[in-house]
């Protein structure tokens, strides 16, 4: 095995770990967003922003670290 089928089977594997990471952790947010609501639905407004803002930051590191895999796979 050479080092370019090397660094391509270790971009796809973070890659698929990451994406699989950044979906549990939205998911998280929001089992714990409804959660909160539940105990306090005044609050609705606060824990939705704060939500989206939470899974928007997961949202960007994935994208982050999927592009990093991607060109992995391109420039290796």
């Amino acid at each position: 095995m050479d080092f370019k089928s090397l660094a391509m089977m270790g971009a796809a594997f973070a890659a698929s770990i990451v994406v699989i990471g950044a979906a549990m952790g939205i998911s998280r947010i929001g089992v714990q967003a409804l959660d909160a609501l539940a105990r306090q639905p005044q609050a609705a407004s606060d824990i939705r922003s704060s939500m989206i803002v939470a899974a928007a930051l997961i949202e960007g590191l994935a994208f982050f670290a999927i592009i990093a895999a991607i060109l992995v796979l391109f420039l290796a």
